[in-house]
């Protein structure tokens, strides 16, 4: 298994700065950019395309948080986490909500579709933007939500950061997995439960 956090040079963690990140993978890649190597022999420009796809494969997994949780449990673990897994009493809540206003967004859209006359095209956008509004509401609780999660990850980086080293039999006994698979969860939760708002939200201001 590829190790995303040694290839670009970044100790295991669950927080990581995203500017620091990206500055760290820019210098990294442009050592091997296509561009830089173009007078090279063709092995050599084969390895260097090699490592430019390893190295844009590895950001693009850190960079994100759900992606970059998920491949730190698999690290860590052994095991990639399971596919099912009890729903918090706070996000089945969540989630009746978002699906609750999912819904009524639906059927506006739809209605918006069949709406012919200029009147009930007014009424129609009215209730369209009346439902945008609560839409957004929603949106910034989540987002809430999220930078809460990210507080929880800084805190765990602590142990990290503190544990054995890699390799080490006694690290995955000192890691709080069961803790960090729990922010995994609820983060994929809001991470789906905001691309479903953001395009109900996309579709009613169309």
């Amino acid at each position: 298994m590829t190790d995303c956090f040694a290839l670009l040079g970044e100790p295991r963690r669950p927080w990581i700065d995203p500017e620091a990140l990206k500055l760290k993978f820019l210098a990294l890649a442009a050592e091997v950019h296509p561009d830089r190597v173009h007078r090279a022999t063709p092995l050599e420009k084969q390895a260097a395309t090699q490592r430019y796809a390893e190295l844009n494969a590895a950001y693009r997994c850190l960079c994100e948080p759900k992606e970059r949780l998920f491949h730190l449990l698999e690290l860590e673990c052994g095991i990639k986490p399971d596919d099912v897994h009890p729903i918090s009493p706070a996000a089945m809540d969540a989630s009746l909500e978002v699906s609750h206003l999912c819904r009524e967004a639906d059927a506006s859209l739809a209605e918006k579709a069949k709406a012919t006359s200029p009147l009930l095209k007014v009424q129609v956008f009215e209730r369209a933007m009346a439902l945008t509004e609560r839409l957004n509401r929603l949106h910034g609780g989540l987002n809430a939500r999220r930078d809460g999660l990210t507080e929880q990850l800084i805190r765990l980086n602590m142990a990290w950061e503190s544990a054995p080293p890699v390799g080490s039999p006694t690290r995955s006994h000192a890691l709080p997995c069961s803790r960090l698979e729990h922010v995994y969860r609820e983060l994929s939760f809001l991470t789906r439960w905001s691309e479903q708002i953001h395009e109900r939200m996309v579709k009613l201001s169309l």
